[in-house]
């Protein structure tokens, strides 16, 4: 398929599987249309067009036109300079390879991540969480990591694959749209009985049955495995972490359980505070099953991709 085909399917499939519901989204790229049409010729030249039509800035089409015909890729969770220096010696060995598809951002795409953070107010609310201080708390914690970003040297990886030529693609939000509604309908459907249940069922998945081997799968960093789990809550989406004065709004709302990719130790603390058992399912595995469920989506779509795997990707097919 081409480059932008797949792209836009990857988009849809973000879509597909958005806390904010379908037509929640139609409505944010609607209101997004009507703010461009308010602004100036000379404001508009600095408008983020694709924002119109794709609502995760940070899953961009990085290199590339557009046209390319795409049947092999090389994926990984991060795909820097050295992975796409990588890449190219191993197409220059002979190795076929149309894209370079990387989970985390970079160039504009890492540049302008923060701005997917906002669905974390919508995903709090459907929690409990009074919208008013969800979106408050989100606001704040969305400039404060803007401020992190600011600084950085946002286009390098993307400078290297364009000096050797490589289309270079992003899947962020739209991959983790797809773990977080895997796996919150997974938990939801078992309704898993004690926090040791919670961590054998992320282990019956391959993503985390992998990671648990090299000593980096699903650990319960707060509660005790015989603790009830009671209402679990996935956290696995929204670009970071969000707020953590939300961690008790949560708690306020009846969650017992958080399930997340990963914790600092300010939402840890905040998490003891109010007594809530946290497993930390994985960082990497979780982009992992991400990035699969988004591939196995592509392949039945579009048919067979030949898939590298390197930068902590492992390929795990459920198709």
């Amino acid at each position: 398929m081409k480059l932008n085909k797949l792209f836009e399917f990857f988009v849809q499939q973000g879509i597909r599987k958005d806390p904010r519901g379908i037509e929640g989204v139609k409505r944010l790229l609607d209101e997004k249309k009507a703010d461009c049409e308010k602004l100036s010729k000379e404001e508009k030249e600095f408008f983020d067009v694709e924002t119109l039509s794709n609502p995760y800035p940070d899953s961009r089409i990085l290199n590339g036109s557009g046209s390319e015909e795409i049947s092999s890729i090389i994926v990984g969770v991060d795909m820097e300079t050295p992975e796409l220096l990588l890449a190219h010696a191993l197409r220059s060995s002979g190795k076929k390879i149309d894209l370079v598809l990387t989970h985390h951002p970079e160039g504009k795409a890492y540049a302008t991540f923060y701005n997917v953070m906002g669905v974390q107010a919508d995903i709090l609310h459907k929690e409990g969480v009074p919208l008013a201080a969800a979106e408050s708390y989100t606001n704040s914690r969305m400039e404060e990591v803007s401020r992190k970003v600011l600084p950085q040297n946002h286009t390098r990886a993307v400078d290297a694959a364009k000096a050797l030529n490589l289309p270079y693609m992003s899947a962020h939000t739209v991959a983790d749209n797809q773990v977080a509604d895997f796996l919150q309908a997974a938990f939801d459907s078992k309704k898993p009985r004690y926090v040791k249940d919670v961590i054998k069922m992320l282990k019956e998945f391959p993503e985390y049955r992998e990671s648990a081997k090299i000593g980096a799968g699903p650990t319960l960093l707060l509660g005790k495995n015989e603790n009830r789990a009671g209402k679990i809550f996935v956290d696995m989406t929204g670009g970071t972490e969000g707020a953590k004065e939300l961690i008790e709004k949560l708690a306020d709302a009846g969650v017992d359980t958080m399930v997340c990719m990963h914790m600092s130790d300010d939402h840890y603390k905040e998490a003891q505070k109010n007594r809530l058992n946290v497993v930390i399912a994985g960082h990497i595995s979780s982009d992992n099953l991400g990035l699969n469920l988004l591939l196995d989506s592509a392949e039945k779509e579009f048919g067979k991709l030949d898939v590298i795997e390197v930068s902590g990707f492992r390929r795990f097919r459920r198709i």
